[in-house]
């Protein structure tokens, strides 16, 4: 795992400047702390920083073809780079290194940008063709390593994190107001887009190319499905098979390799599978918990079910309590990290519990994805209860709509109306909310275009997944955007911030193919998700764990707003120097901020996205206040039970 940079100068007469390109490379250094690489072809500069992980002596970057006019910086994993290395050899390709980042520069030879739909991993690469004097950025199916990318009149610039890009004089720091409006929709910018003026991000499963000073971008592999009922027992066997093959292949390490145990079901079942591959014994698991947790989010610690499936399969288990204080003194790291406003609390325990496994391990596996394609969030049930609604009376609901919204006692209610009156494609959002339409309408007056774009966005993905059923259609609109751009960005942020690779079973692409053909009653039935998983690993996860509703990442957010973090808040938010006072009615901030402090409403949620936001602002368009990141890693007192 790594952090790749580059630019690429239109004018072939333009020199690049080596001090920007170092610049921009070792911003990253935390990313790849082990070694770093450049190179300069005249009006074209590539930057890579290492983490090693296979070919510990010979796979230092950037790597070259036999004769030197293919060069590719990489960062990811190509998990079938052996069988790929074995058919390339065999067409007369000489290999250097036993890195698969010289199988890419082959393959490249072979199959021209056709290389991608041979890779079976995680991938962003950038690629010169110094023949054709071409640029190939690629960023793999799923989304699961970062790629962004600045195009200016005179240049294209990449990098794996925004704060590369920014070392460039030329690149200026600007809020993209569209953008604004929907974070405080979602919680993240869903791509293209980031929190920069001008900044994108390469959306999965898409290449860019540059020659000659023209750009595209087209998309290589998008889910199709294509439901297909071979009976329980076939398919059974066949995630049972996937499964063990795509975590087979993720335990291909030359370093100590452990794995993220919430105690859930998605990771359980990875540890089962580990322990029938004869590699859970001893295998270092980690879980992160919090300390002096009250009230209702007293099960905000899921500690016990994590021991339990530790002790079933004899893995050396660490845990990790955090402290409300650690979060306070992470915010400015935490969004230096980040690069743009994410409001995701669970940010903070993943970037913790990565810290304390670093002293052990350097590639981690965990269980993302498994609830995007075999539908393990509660919402799915709760949107199609209300489509059925709406299939049935929603004409009438309409009729009635003025009425009922008169006499309805809240902002949640109403939406519940919405809801019910609208067609799915217009009601459903995601998985992640922050804030509702009514309460951000105050808080961001006159964005009705930025609402319309961002409609426009969630339309364009039903529309891909037609004629899908109306699950599969939600499955598709999670994948293509709540999946890489706020699931796998925090993941690929936190774990890398300390130099951790992280790898994800589920998301191995033939394994989302193969979910994309289950029939909706092996993912959802009588209202309990992963039905096909549950059946699959019924006899080697404790029946604690199989039997448990989902529970997320559960953060104690509520409680530490009310207590612990509460002067935090209340400070940067409704301190006069506050950014939020720049882009948002402060008026609707101090009644959100006084309700919560009052327990009239929760407002945690909405506290916390702006909270984000502002830390952001100060680390990166003020410059107010510093950050903490940086390659070195301190040792945290550890719970071993």
């Amino acid at each position: 795992m790594c952090a790749i940079s580059g630019i690429l100068k239109y004018d072939w007469g333009s020199a690049i400047n080596p001090g920007t390109l170092a610049r921009m490379t070792d911003i990253m250094a935390h990313r790849g702390p082990d070694a770093r690489g450049q190179f300069i072809d005249g009006n074209l500069g590539l930057g890579h920083r290492r983490l090693s992980i296979i070919d510990l002596a010979g796979g230092d970057q950037p790597i070259f073809n036999e004769d030197k006019s293919v060069v590719v910086v990489f960062n990811g994993e190509i998990y079938n780079h052996s069988n790929l290395a074995v058919t390339l050899t065999g067409r007369g390709h000489r290999y250097q290194t036993r890195s698969d980042t010289e199988t890419i520069v082959h393959a490249y030879e072979e199959y021209g940008e056709r290389c991608v739909e041979h890779f079976r991993g995680m991938f962003a690469f950038a690629l010169w063709d110094r023949n054709n004097r071409k640029l190939v950025l690629a960023r793999d199916r799923l989304g699961i390593k970062p790629l962004y990318y600045y195009e200016g009149a005179d240049f294209l610039a990449f990098a794996s994190e925004i704060k590369a890009l920014l070392e460039i004089p030329d690149i200026r720091r600007e809020v993209d107001p569209d953008a604004l409006s929907h974070y405080l929709s979602l919680r993240y910018v869903p791509g293209p887009r980031t929190m920069f003026k001008n900044i994108f991000r390469l959306q999965p499963g898409h290449i860019l190319t540059s020659t000659g000073g023209t750009t595209s971008i087209r998309k290589y592999w998008d889910i199709e499905f294509h439901p297909r009922d071979h009976g329980p027992e076939k398919l059974l066997l066949q995630f049972d098979q996937l499964l063990a093959e795509s975590v087979r292949l993720r335990l291909v390490a030359e370093v100590p390799l452990g794995l993220f145990l919430s105690g859930g079901l998605d990771s359980s079942s990875i540890l089962a599978m580990m322990s029938r591959l004869h590699r859970a014994k001893g295998i270092h698991t980690f879980s992160v918990g919090y300390e002096e947790i009250t009230g209702k989010e007293r099960d905000s610690n899921e500690f016990d079910f994590a021991q339990m499936a530790a002790m079933k399969f004899d893995s050396e288990h660490h845990e990790y309590r955090l402290r409300p204080k650690e979060v306070q003194d992470f915010m400015p790291s935490l969004v230096w990290h980040l690069d743009e406003p994410l409001a995701d609390p669970t940010c903070v325990p993943l970037y913790y519990i990565s810290k304390v496994a670093r002293e052990r391990i350097t590639v981690v596996l965990s269980g993302e994805g498994a609830d995007e394609i075999f539908a393990g969030y509660g919402i799915y049930q709760r949107m199609l209860q209300f489509e059925s609604i709406y299939q049935h009376f929603g004409g009438f609901l309409t009729a009635m709509e003025p009425t009922l919204r008169s006499i309805l006692p809240g902002a949640r209610h109403r939406t519940a109306l919405d809801w019910a009156t609208r067609p799915l494609h217009q009601r459903y959002r995601g998985v992640s909310r922050a804030f509702l339409p009514e309460l951000k309408r105050e808080l961001l007056p006159g964005n009705g275009q930025s609402d319309e774009k961002l409609d426009a966005l969630f339309e364009s993905c039903f529309q891909a997944a037609k004629p899908a059923s109306p699950l599969d259609q939600m499955l598709y609109v999670d994948t293509r955007i709540w999946l890489p751009d706020d699931l796998l960005l925090k993941a690929d942020k936190m774990t890398m911030a300390n130099a951790i690779e992280l790898r994800v079973p589920f998301l191995d692409h033939r394994m989302v193919e193969f979910a994309a053909t289950l029939p909706t009653a092996l993912k959802l039935h009588k209202g309990t998700g992963k039905t096909l998983m549950r059946k699959t690993m019924a006899d080697s996860v404790p029946p604690a764990i199989l039997k448990r509703s989902k529970k997320g990442f559960p953060v104690p957010i509520r409680q530490w707003l009310k207590t612990e973090l509460r002067a935090l808040a209340h400070d940067a938010l409704l301190s006069p120097n506050a950014a939020v006072r720049d882009f948002m009615n402060i008026d609707v901030i101090e009644k959100i901020v006084g309700q919560h402090e009052r327990g009239v409403a929760d407002r945690s949620q909405e506290i916390w996205t702006l909270l984000v936001f502002e830390f952001w602002h100060r680390v990166f368009l003020n410059e107010s206040i510093g950050h903490t990141g940086s390659a070195t890693r301190e040792t945290i007192p550890m719970e071993v039970p």
